[in-house]
């Protein structure tokens, strides 16, 4: 075992996956000549040639239509967006032609391709640089959603991702790039739709994904140190999304807090919380509890950027507050 940066993950597996099968190729914006916005592509121009690693212009729609034709004409594009933010320019292509080809073929044009990039807010970048996007993406059918916390799970899902015969989308964040964790030397595969229990307890079930992970994590070593025993969750699948590891988790802890960096209308923890009063209220000892960005906006004075986003204290105190301990 070897400790490597989140960007250096996400590179091995998809060079691993462009030597085993010649049909991968990425392509997206600044990602050959410059080694990638974020350095995530660095060597890769030199490795594999302009014809595998594409410069494309500033035409998210564009290069996204090319993409997904490719697709469908038997090669697997990865397809990186600077930031998800700029992904709603060829959402068209994404909704309506790479999640719908499948169903619309009747089982005979598939979609084999992966969309990456960074999702969610990167700190005072402002209201247009800073939306999580995990429910929107989810919220389609045909679409294989993943957002990864931390190297070794960036590696694994992002390789399974690339082989998978369905559109992934596929999230990191911008601030998680540098950070370093421990990645095996071998090969390996992490499953789609499978979440994962990072920290087990018996007290209370905190379930996150991306970034999150952080502030989840955190809440659980300062609630551990007044006695509270939290478990951890990270999703890493969205959709389709784990309901199982939840809801075992539940029925040990008998309650649920959900960490997210969505708007809270129609988000992933609306989403969880239905399902499992549905299918586990009678394990519940607690309402389920939620924190979530702020339903508005996110600004860029840093006062309201520590405002809009969920943070260790606030999930603490949900966590007491479910416990309902007074303190």
């Amino acid at each position: 075992m070897r400790q490597i940066a989140f960007r250096e993950a996400l590179r091995e597996a998809m060079q691993e996956e462009m030597r085993r099968d010649e049909r991968v190729f990425l392509m997206g914006e600044e990602v050959a000549e410059y080694n990638g916005a974020y350095k995530v592509s660095q060597g890769m121009l030199e490795e594999f040639g302009e014809k595998r690693v594409i410069d494309t212009p500033i035409a998210e729609l564009g290069f996204t239509a090319i993409a997904v034709g490719a697709a469908q004409n038997g090669l697997r594009p990865i397809v990186e967006f600077m930031t998800w933010n700029f992904a709603v320019l060829p959402l068209d292509q994404i909704l309506n032609t790479a999640s719908k080809m499948l169903a619309m073929s009747g089982g005979q044009v598939g979609c084999p391709i992966v969309f990456r990039g960074p999702n969610g807010s990167a700190g005072q970048l402002g209201a247009q640089h800073s939306t999580a996007f995990e429910s929107l993406y989810a919220n389609i059918p045909g679409l294989k959603v993943v957002s990864v916390s931390n190297p070794y799970d960036a590696k694994g899902l992002l390789k399974s991702a690339i082989r998978d015969n369905d559109p992934v989308i596929f999230m990191e964040s911008e601030v998680m790039y540098g950070e370093k964790g421990d990645v095996p030397i071998e090969e390996y595969l992490l499953p789609i739709g499978k979440a994962f229990v990072k920290r087990e307890g018996k007290d209370v079930t905190i379930v996150s994904f991306n970034k999150m992970m952080k502030v989840a994590l955190g809440a659980a070593e300062e609630l551990a140190n007044e006695g509270i025993s939290a478990e951890v969750i990270d999703l890493a699948t969205i959709r389709p999304l784990d309901w199982f590891t939840i809801l075992q988790s539940v029925k040990k802890t008998n309650r649920l807090v959900i960490v997210e960096e969505q708007w809270p209308f129609a988000s992933v923890s609306s989403e969880i919380t239905y399902r499992i009063q549905k299918e586990g209220f009678d394990y519940l000892d607690a309402p389920i509890r939620r924190i979530t960005s702020a339903d508005a906006p996110m600004h860029y004075a840093p006062n309201l950027v520590a405002a809009y986003l969920p943070d260790i204290p606030r999930t603490v105190k949900l966590v007491k507050e479910v416990m309902y301990l007074k303190r």
